[in-house]
């Protein structure tokens, strides 16, 4: 290898890094989703329904809404990692040898 980059390699790295920026704004988008069905479900609650079935209920949506809280976090972790990744292309681009 010469250690230079053509233009049709460069353009390559630039396209792939595109296209990997794209992949995180898409997991970030999946993650305010998330976030806005999380909303939903707070109102959902009915802290006023006292019956059993009523805490049984509130139980339940606790938990989904703990599971789907955890999820919109690795959501966010997983788009910010693609990110750092989607910089690394374009740095990449400009090394010998890439």
């Amino acid at each position: 290898m010469s250690g230079t980059l053509t233009a049709a390699e460069a353009a390559a790295c630039a396209s792939r890094s595109y296209e990997v920026q794209q992949l995180a704004a898409r997991m970030a988008s999946c993650a305010e989703q998330a976030g806005a069905v999380l909303a939903g479900l707070v109102g959902l609650e009915l802290q006023t329904w006292q019956s059993p079935a009523g805490r049984a209920y509130r139980t339940t949506v606790s938990l989904q809404a703990a599971s789907l809280r955890r999820a919109r976090g690795g959501l966010l972790d997983a788009a910010a990692a693609v990110q750092r990744h989607a910089q690394q292309v374009t740095l990449s681009s400009g090394r010998p040898g890439y």
